[in-house]
């Protein structure tokens, strides 16, 4: 058994929504039209200095974020999708939540998520594509965009399901990072359409009556610099961490500093449920009223 720092306690939210922006890097956010992400830091407790891990790639730092320790707790350092090598061997928020009652569920852009889908942890895993490519390069690399990973948790929340606990992944402004350059003006199109992706998320929850008992944290993988990241730089290290909805401090700035190992800390915080003392992460307990 993992030893905690608490009991458990009354979860202060009944919804917990992660949304990761990959490759958003506060700077080009910045420059972006996101009307409904910026309203949202606004309106919630918001910095744009938070920091991600090294090697600050896709799959090492959402493992982080969602297991609440560093890569050199997790061992998960590579970035594709890659069956053999087996799945993530710690704990993660899903696991954990489980093990506490809680449902749970994942939208994501990019296959390689499946390494953190544990067996019974994750009631609800989309990866909206039907078939994935019969060449194995291509499959370990497949993605969607944000758009109809939105569409696909709209739809889920539409028929009923209303998790305590979902990560949502919006890929397309890595991929134009990679392409065409941060701050390219196609990665800046493709923030503004994670921003309308966003706005999808947004409706749905509040077309399914939960926005009132929900927490909604918005955050990144990474940053990038030309058409890569993966530096020990402040492009490829910083990231945004906003929160939103129950409880949350009103037009808050965090000056604290924040990691995303936090994030998951955070996640479980909320639910009432226990962090183990061997986290990295803790809950970013300044953004939310006491």
């Amino acid at each position: 058994m993992t030893a905690v720092v608490a009991s458990a306690a009354a979860p202060r939210a009944d919804h917990v929504f992660i949304v990761s922006f990959d490759g958003g890097k506060p700077a080009v956010i910045a420059q972006s039209e996101m009307p409904v992400l910026k309203s949202m830091a606004t309106e919630g407790a918001h910095t744009w200095e938070a920091q991600t891990i090294m090697p600050c790639i896709t799959l090492p730092s959402h493992t982080s974020m969602l297991t609440g320790v560093t890569p050199l707790k997790h061992h998960i350092i590579w970035n594709d999708w890659k069956p053999e090598l087996g799945l993530v061997k710690v704990p993660t928020i899903f696991s954990i939540a489980k093990e506490h009652g809680f449902t749970t569920a994942m939208f994501v852009g990019k296959v390689k998520f499946r390494h953190l889908d544990l067996p019974g942890t994750v009631d609800t895993f989309v990866f909206p594509l039907p078939n994935l490519p019969a060449d194995a390069k291509a499959a370990e690399k497949s993605k969607v965009e944000a758009k109809p990973v939105a569409e696909a948790f709209a739809a889920a929340l539409a028929q009923g399901l209303k998790p305590n606990l979902c990560f949502i992944h919006f890929s397309d402004t890595d991929t134009a990072g990679h392409k065409y350059g941060w701050g390219s003006p196609e990665q800046i199109k493709a923030f503004a359409n994670c921003d309308a992706a966003l706005k999808t998320v947004m409706d749905a929850i509040n077309k399914a009556g939960i926005a009132d008992s929900s927490v909604v944290i918005l955050t990144a993988d990474h940053g990038g610099h030309d058409k890569t990241h993966g530096l020990a730089i402040p492009d490829d290290l910083i990231i945004p961490w906003i929160a939103w909805g129950k409880g949350v401090k009103k037009q808050t700035s965090l000056t604290a500093p924040i990691g995303t190992c936090d994030t998951a800390a955070t996640a479980l915080w909320l639910l009432g449920i226990p962090v183990p003392a061997d986290w990295d992460g803790k809950p970013v307990t300044s953004a939310f009223a006491e």
